[in-house]
């Protein structure tokens, strides 16, 4: 076996020397004294094995950057959104990880990454880890890398959503939007009572809806797949049927809600954002900027969506049903509705009533009333 040289200092470093597998001398350099002792330990040992045969030999090294070049022509084209991937790597990856093997991208060096981004959100940072996450499990599929370090994302706090929270707010706001030019009334009732996303609603045709059926079909996200890249169906509900039946005589396009061209719209469709601003603020529902706390001082599109499930939960629809109208995959992100259930609490009002003092009890847990 090899003599073992300790850690020794290099500048502000600490800088370890050993032989791989293959008897050739290493060099690598840490932060402190002690995470080279222990990588040299490890790397010491790892030789060992390979060499006896009780491990295997490790990966082809690979760099980093090869591994984000991979990522940007193979799996960044099959998203939808593929902007996302570009800055995140562009700004934030590559600059921190490039001069580093793909191997070498260990828990620690991650950790410090994380510190120097206290300028970003946790969501932000949340994002980005999310992204490397699956940008090594890539590598490891690739066999550019034996295993993937088990990376801990920040935890983030969940904010309360924003939401059209009466009918008489929903009807103020439809009524609002009939001032507008014609058919946005009709999409953000559209938005109201399907939770459709804005993409899946401004990629709707009218062969995706079966007034027969009264069901639409979501096909597509603007003109991509839809987020999950699935098929799935949405019910028509009743106060939806005459609104899209008379849209559908007055809109000869076979896009449902065209732009002024008659062509589909984008994300950056003033119908989105400028539009519903002008109807919010109409229908009393946009505070001022003095009065930027309230609850619908920051409304936007996408809260149309938890406006349609909230009011699907407060009046006894069914969480699993809503899970598949709104394409969620899983339940949990369906279960932050489950609050406004009428009956989500009915069961639990009668518990500890046996705890409620009588003629001056004192009753403690789990204890009998004393005077």
């Amino acid at each position: 076996m090899p003599k073992v040289v300790k850690p020794r200092r290099h500048g502000n470093r600490w800088r370890i020397s050993y032989q791989d597998a293959d008897g050739k001398r290493r060099l690598e350099t840490f932060a402190t004294q002690k995470e080279a002792k222990a990588a040299l330990h490890r790397r010491n040992a790892e030789s060992e094995a390979i060499r006896t045969g009780a491990a295997p030999r490790p990966p082809e090294p690979h760099a980093f950057g090869e591994l984000c070049d991979y990522w940007l022509e193979h799996r960044t084209p099959l998203k939808r959104n593929q902007k996302d991937d570009r800055s995140i790597i562009r700004r934030h990856l590559r600059p921190a990880f490039a001069a580093l093997l793909v191997s070498e991208v260990s828990v620690q060096r991650v950790d410090r990454y994380v510190k120097s981004k206290r300028d970003l959100s946790k969501k932000t940072v949340s994002n980005h880890l999310t992204l490397l996450v699956s940008m090594l499990n890539l590598a490891v599929e690739l066999e550019w890398l034996a295993s993937a370090p088990r990376i801990r994302k920040p935890k983030t706090v969940e904010h309360d959503y924003r939401w059209l929270r009466s009918a008489e707010e929903c009807g103020a706001l439809l009524d609002a939007a009939r001032e507008e030019t014609e058919g946005v009334m009709e999409l953000y009732a559209t938005a109201i009572y399907t939770g459709m996303r804005a993409g899946e609603l401004l990629g709707l045709r009218w062969d995706d809806i079966d007034f027969e059926r009264r069901l639409i079909t979501v096909r597509r996200s603007y003109e991509k797949p839809t987020k999950s890249a699935r098929i799935r169906h949405v019910p028509i509900l009743d106060p939806l049927v005459p609104v899209l039946r008379a849209w559908r005589l007055r809109c000869p396009s076979e896009v449902v809600f065209p732009g002024e061209t008659g062509r589909p719209q984008s994300a950056s469709a003033r119908v989105l954002q400028e539009k519903l601003k002008r109807s919010l603020t109409r229908a009393g529902l946009l505070k001022s900027k003095e009065h930027s706390d309230a609850p619908h001082a920051r409304l936007t599109f996408h809260d149309l969506r938890h406006t349609f499930a909230s009011h699907w939960v407060m009046h006894g629809g069914d969480l699993f049903r809503l899970q598949k109208i709104l394409g969620h995959a899983s339940t949990q992100m369906t279960q932050r509705y489950a609050h406004l259930a009428p009956e989500a609490f009915a069961s639990d009002w009668g518990r500890l009533g046996d705890m409620v003092p009588k003629d001056g009890e004192v009753v403690a847990f789990g204890g009998k009333g004393q005077r």
